[in-house]
């Protein structure tokens, strides 16, 4: 855990590799509204045989505080400029997964200094309409019952054989917790005010990787002005 502006912060920290200089290569992981550290479990062992792995449960989401306040971008931004702060963290490889995806470009726009390089796995923005998986997911999320949870992740899942039921209770027992569908719902207003992603992309001048699914059907690359 650390703390930021009085708030607990739950992290994983995967720091297992002899380092030949005393500036190691970092690589931070940020997962999607809604989801937790744990999402990002499976590729872990991978990243960690060559670099510093850090992945937190960003502010609002798992088992970080939830202050009720207005989840804005700026306020996503702040977080993550404390948060390497605070692990003393001056740059770092970002890799983001939907709307983790559109916070590290976000991030890497406005201080690129602190970015290396730039991951971002179907970036979530501002979306010209909704999809039925998506209206899913936040009907899982509002309303978490072990039935309207395993109903979304089998939609989404391109192979619904790898949706386990520690993952589905998992993601019912986050959105239990007090404040969780406050802060979901407040970032999702938060989205909706915030220009387009598209709009954004001439202004990343870092060197980024864009990586999108030809099956993804929460939120496919069309679906973004």
């Amino acid at each position: 855990m650390t703390c930021i502006d009085g708030f607990s912060i739950r992290y994983l920290d995967y720091d297992n590799v002899k380092h030949v200089s005393d500036k190691p290569r970092v690589v931070l992981l940020l997962h999607g509204i809604g989801a937790s550290a744990e999402r990002w479990l499976p590729v872990v062992p991978g990243l960690s045989r060559h670099f510093r792995v850090v992945v937190p449960d960003i502010i609002g989401f798992g088992y970080s505080d939830k202050p009720t306040v207005e989840y804005t971008m700026d306020f996503f931004l702040s977080f993550l400029q404390k948060f390497l702060d605070n692990l003393n963290i001056p740059a770092a490889s970002v890799v983001g997964s939907s709307f983790g995806g559109w916070i590290a470009m976000e991030f890497a726009i406005r201080f690129s200094r602190r970015i290396d390089k730039l991951v971002l796995a179907a970036p979530a923005g501002r979306m010209q309409s909704s999809t039925h998986v998506l209206d899913q997911y936040i009907m899982a999320a509002l309303y978490p019952t072990r039935e309207n949870a395993l109903r979304a992740f089998m939609d989404m899942s391109y192979d619904p054989s790898g949706v386990t039921e520690d993952t589905v209770i998992d993601f019912v027992n986050r959105m239990r917790l007090p404040n969780a569908k406050y802060a979901f719902m407040s970032t999702l207003l938060g989205i909706r005010d915030s220009p387009n992603l598209s709009d954004r992309l001439p202004k990343l001048l870092v060197p980024t990787l864009f990586i999108w699914g030809d099956n993804d059907n929460m939120i496919p690359m069309q679906y973004l002005g």
